[in-house]
């Protein structure tokens, strides 16, 4: 059996020494973080997803919250000292981050983005995020998570 390919999201966690556990599924297309919940039986509160955006500054900014949840993009806004913030265009993701959708993740992306977390993450003992790829998730703490991609906490869903 072939080794697990690491995503630049596991070499970043392995280089800060910081430990996680990798889950992988089938998965061969987009599919929506709350379908993948479902399927793994996995709680929404404590699996996210990953967010784009960009400002009036044209500046990109990245925000993670739970899966079932909406990004309020006037809180994002402000959270991030911008005026308004806009979903980045799907087509862009890519370009970006170097990560595709539904593989987006708030670690080892091209550049290091302004990052921030919807604050119920501390809450919790463990996290879900994506882990750069279709069909792998990392499992972390928060605090590790956290300080990983360098985020803040911040109010940020409706």
């Amino acid at each position: 059996m072939a080794k697990e390919q690491k995503t630049n999201a596991m070499r970043m966690l392995d280089k800060l020494k910081i430990k996680y556990e990798v889950n992988t599924y089938e998965c061969d297309e987009f599919v929506d973080g709350v379908h993948i919940a479902d399927m793994l039986g996995q709680e929404y509160d404590s699996t996210y997803k990953t967010l784009v955006t960009v400002g009036k500054s044209e500046n990109y900014y990245v925000f993670a919250i739970p899966i079932h949840l909406e990004l309020d993009l006037k809180k994002a806004a402000k959270s991030v000292g911008e005026k308004s913030v806009e979903m980045l265009h799907v087509k862009d993701i890519n370009a970006v981050t170097g990560y595709i959708r539904g593989g987006c993740t708030p670690i080892g992306m091209k550049k290091q983005y302004k990052t921030v977390f919807h604050n119920a993450i501390t809450d919790l003992d463990k996290v879900i995020i994506s882990g750069g790829r279709l069909g792998t998730q990392i499992i972390i703490a928060p605090a590790d998570l956290i300080k990983a991609a360098r985020a803040e906490i911040a109010d940020i869903v409706q």
